[in-house]
């Protein structure tokens, strides 16, 4: 599910994310300097209510097994949510990034003791919903940026 982007705004990576109960108006992602391989390749930056930058998170550089395709991997965390929101940024630095968030599945034991993490088989729900973003994740709306906007279903 798309719950943000992010983009160069006068040489800065700026963003957004919002869902029903979070909304993250003005956020920034800040290259790392290090030379660790295991380091992250961003940390993400909140404006908080004082208007100063904090940081509530990371992102690790990623590649699909599958595609090749390079992706950021990570998550937020703040005394102010219930539990870290785990995301994963897709683009690129001229087009910008879409922020898709993913429930974890949980992992489940096999009869050995040991731990799988396979994906259970997914139902579709036919309730007509149409969404506000194409297979590959691109918000379709020209309204998406106005705050008065409310999508029809």
């Amino acid at each position: 599910m798309n719950i943000g982007q992010f983009a160069v705004v006068k040489g800065q990576l700026l963003g957004s994310i919002a869902t029903a109960t979070i909304d993250l108006p003005r956020l920034g992602l800040r290259a790392t300097n290090s030379t660790n391989e295991r380091a992250p390749a961003f940390e993400i930056m909140v404006l908080n209510v004082a208007k100063r930058w904090v940081q509530i998170g990371a992102l690790w550089e990623l590649k699909s097994n599958s595609t090749g395709e390079v992706f950021f991997q990570g998550k937020l965390d703040d005394p102010s949510l219930s539990e870290p929101l785990q995301i994963m940024l897709f683009g690129n630095m001229e087009e910008g990034y879409r922020v898709v968030w993913n429930r974890p599945e949980p992992r489940q034991s096999n009869l050995d003791g040991s731990r799988s993490n396979r994906r259970a088989a997914r139902t579709t729900n036919a309730d007509d919903f149409a969404g506000n973003a194409t297979d590959d994740g691109q918000i379709t709306d020209e309204q998406v940026n106005d705050p008065d906007y409310v999508p029809q279903m």
